[in-house]
């Protein structure tokens, strides 16, 4: 009997073997290649100690997104076994050269340890169906071919080149690896090389990269060819154009003429010795230079404008004080102080200016011996600057905005018949700015000063310093410094803008300055200037700019004829009262130009139907019609005089007005606490104690029973979500404190303010002006203030005057006898009449 054949046996699946991780966000190892990778995560970290403890070998798998943290689920399967290398350590981790052994694949990804670990399968490469196919052997001589020739053209030594081909020798899997590991390919393109298996396909995309790679080569070096022709040609442009500027030159024509013409104009200047100087030498120098060179442009336009600057050009001054003033009121209403204080300024102006005009100048002193000369053209010289520039001092205008601070500068220069010049600062954070930027940067150009300058036109123009408070210190220096010089009139006569490099006199300059607010301003700066104050119009004032220069304004600008609108003085005053809320007059004019412009609309109705309607006559009752519904509720007087309830009154930059000092007594724990609410400040609290300790201190002269004490006092300050501060508050809290205390009501048509202290003194207070015209215009026809303000009164209209009733007092007892019904008395002998 025969026995069967046995059955052919099947091959035993390869041993999975077991590497550490190495995970790669933009790195694709090959077989056979050897590459250095820097190693800086812990988990990558961990893999190199775990292969380190195991046979020094790690599976190198890319992410596929390029982040910090890796995720086993966002590695590629496929990757290299790699042999770890030398290492470095580095401050940001590990250096590790890795030696690519072969293909494999990730079966599984096991974590423990902080160490992320594979089963590996090696991948095995799919040969061709038959290696000594014409088509396979062709391609493979090409990849060659073409690999030799990108290096060539790369500039790489061919036997180096070579030598790496060589060293695969035959075979091809391995030669399209290798010539992968050089090409200049991402990430994704080497992982698409790297999980080709298939030997026949992986050439050929291999021989696609090297072809895209020579032609982008070819393209680079065309474009390099191309560059270096044009350079050629531009070369050549420029040595043409010398030749051509030069035979210009020779016959007068072209840019010679134009550099001709700079130099006579500079010439033509009565400049300083030492910027005439300076300016020569530059010129010789701009004759030497290329005109196509940027030194040539840069050099040129400095001249330029140091050409059109006014060296000598000045305005013919004339200082008329009854011009001045009559320029003044023309322009202003209002404004009394600032006119006086600008009038005594141009007063002394005329003054100085004709005693230096007595004097014998250095122009008409006799010869003498030349004496050495310092950089600012000698000491007579800034001798003279400085007696001109003590002469015309830095006005600082502060005050709020809208009052009319640039608008009088501006009358100023009219007044004087000099130019006029505005520098806005707000914002200016570059010390170049005043200084001007070095000629050595693309771009530089004057500073701001010596632009005005040459707008302007004149030596000795009148130049607005606008918002100096504004100005603020950025990394290119302080500009609030660099005009420490400029209004310092020892140095003035000889600043120096960085962009011109010569010295010019500002010391004919009149400057004025303006502020919102004072604290801002450093004190330095401060120091060298004079400060003259403007205050916020009144409600009459507004009304009469209004009036004179507001309407007649936005009527022209509305193109509306004349006649065909009139407002009411009634009617502005509503506008002022219930439309607006300011210290000037800007938003007024808005208002305005709102009413004309709605009245622009009916004229162009009218005419668009020819019919040619009477005058609009704009009364009270009419505002609200064209305006809607009021922006702001002024206060009024009390009703009724009120227990607990006293009538103050209080100053704002946008003006003043009244307030009401509530107090009440309530039933506490015996002890007599004081509350105090309505958001006030720490003065204003400290003033509400000191009511408290005197009216506990003098309840016998109060006519306040001792019980009274054991109950607490709540002192409110309406509107609860304004802030408020200040002393002022002091009598009226105590007024209102010892209404509650004794049952006297306070009277509803009296308003008081002045600083009270703990033995019952009243203080003088500032603002009396504006709190008394706010008072009047909420109703109130009696006011009491502190004896000190009684100059004050002078500022008020002749008319208010009149119909006030004005009390001055020295002690709480005064105020109480005037605000209190009846004055103190014990509450059993108030009646409702008195």
């Amino acid at each position: 009997m025969s026995t069967p054949d046995p059955s052919p046996t099947t091959p035993s699946p390869e041993p999975l073997a077991r590497h550490p991780v190495l995970a790669a966000r933009d790195a694709v190892i090959f077989p056979g290649a050897t590459v250095v990778v820097h190693v800086g995560r812990a988990k990558s970290l961990a893999a190199l100690e775990a292969a380190d403890r195991g046979d020094g070998r790690v599976l190198v798998l890319l992410q596929r997104e390029n982040e910090e943290e890796i995720v086993p689920e966002r590695l590629h399967t496929i990757g290299t076994v790699a042999r770890l290398g030398e290492r470095k350590r580095t401050p940001f981790g590990v250096r590790v050269t890795l030696e690519g052994e072969r293909r494999a694949m990730a079966v599984r990804l096991v974590e423990s340890a902080n160490v992320l670990e594979a089963l590996v399968r090696t991948a095995e490469d799919i040969p061709p169906l038959d290696a000594a196919e014409p088509a396979f052997v062709g391609m493979q001589r090409e990849v060659r071919d073409r690999s030799i020739e990108l290096a060539e053209k790369s500039g790489l030594p061919d036997e180096l080149v070579r030598g790496v081909i060589e060293s695969v020798g035959d075979d091809p899997g391995g030669l399209a690896d290798v010539i992968a590991a050089h090409l200049d390919l991402d990430a994704a393109e080497r992982q698409a090389v790297l999980e080709t298996l298939s030997i026949e396909e992986r050439l050929r995309r291999v021989l696609g990269h090297l072809l895209r790679q020579i032609e982008l080569v070819d393209v680079q070096r065309d474009i390099r060819s191309r560059v270096k022709r044009d350079l050629g040609d531009r070369q050549r442009e420029a040595l043409l154009r010398a030749q051509l500027s030069a035979i210009q030159r020779e016959l007068g024509e072209g840019e010679a003429e134009e550099l001709d013409e700079l130099r006579e104009r500079i010439a033509a200047l009565e400049l300083p010795a030492p910027v005439r100087k300076e300016v020569d030498r530059d010129i010789a120098r701009l004759g030497r230079l290329s005109r196509e060179s940027m030194e040539f442009q840069v050099l040129r336009t400095s001249l330029e404008t140091i050409a059109e600057l006014p060296w000598n050009e000045r305005s013919e001054e004339r200082v008329d004080l009854e011009r001045a003033a009559a320029v003044l009121d023309e322009d202003h209403h209002g404004l009394g102080d600032v006119k006086d204080r600008v009038l005594e300024f141009l007063a002394v102006l005329a003054l100085r200016r004709a005693r230096d005009e007595a004097e014998p100048g250095p122009e008409n002193e006799p010869e003498t011996e030349p004496v050495a000369q310092d950089a600012t053209d000698g000491e007579t010289a800034s001798t003279a600057a400085s007696r001109r520039a003590r002469s015309a001092p830095i006005l600082l205008f502060v005050g709020p905005p809208g009052v009319g601070k640039t608008s009088v500068a501006r009358s100023i220069a009219r007044a004087l018949g000099r130019e006029y010049g505005r520098i806005a600062l707000g914002g200016a954070r570059d010390e170049a700015d005043i200084r001007g930027h070095r000629r050595t940067y693309v771009g530089a150009m004057p500073g701001r000063l010596i632009t005005a300058l040459r707008q302007a036109g004149t030596k000795n123009p009148v130049l607005l310093l606008d918002e100096v408070d504004k100005l603020g210190a950025g990394l290119q220096g302080d500009p609030a410094a660099a005009l420490l010089e400029v209004l310092d009139p020892a140095q003035n006569h000889a600043f120096v803008d960085h962009y011109l490099g010569v010295p010019f006199d500002l010391s004919e300059v009149l400057f004025v300055a303006t502020a919102n607010l004072i604290q801002r301003i450093p004190a330095p700066l401060l120091d060298r200037m004079e400060v003259v104050e403007f205050r916020g119009y009144t409600e009459i004032e507004k009304r009469e700019i209004a009036r004179r220069y507001l309407l007649p304004r936005q009527l022209a600008e509305s193109a509306i004829p004349e006649g065909r609108l009139s407002v009411t003085d009634a009617a502005l005053e509503r506008i002022i009262s219930h439309y607006t809320r300011e210290s000037g007059v800007r938003r007024l004019e808005r208002q305005l130009a709102k009413l004309t412009r709605k009245i622009a609309r009916e004229v162009a109705v009218d005419r668009a139907s020819e019919d040619r309607a009477l005058a609009v006559a704009i009364d009270v009752d009419d505002v609200r019609g064209y305006l809607g519904r009021p922006r702001v509720w002024p206060e009024k007087a009390a009703t009724d005089d009120q227990v607990g309830v006293a009538t103050g009154m209080y100053y704002t930059p946008a003006g003043g007005d009244i307030m009401f000092v509530e107090a009440i007594t309530m039933p506490g724990n015996g002890r007599g606490e004081l509350v105090l609410t309505g958001q006030l400040g720490d003065v204003m609290k400290e003033s509400g104690r000191a009511v408290w300790s005197y009216a506990r201190a003098h309840a016998g002269a109060l006519l306040i029973e001792d019980e009274k004490f054991g109950r607490d006092v709540h002192i409110h300050v309406p509107a609860g979500a304004i802030p408020k501060d200040g002393p002022s508050a002091g009598v009226t809290m105590a007024t209102a404190v010892v209404s509650a205390l004794t049952g006297v009501p306070a009277r509803r048509d009296v308003a008081m303010t002045g600083e009270i202290t703990l033995t019952g003194r009243v203080l003088p207070i500032g603002g009396v002006k504006e709190k008394v015209l706010g008072a009047v215009r909420a109703g109130i026809t009696t006011i009491v203030i502190p004896r000190p303000n009684e100059a004050d009164l002078e500022d008020l209209p002749e008319r208010v005057r009149d119909e006030l009733v004005v009390h001055l007092v020295d002690e709480l007892e005064e105020v109480l006898a005037v605000a209190l019904r009846g004055g103190l008395v014990r509450p059993d002998e108030v009646t409702a009449d008195r």
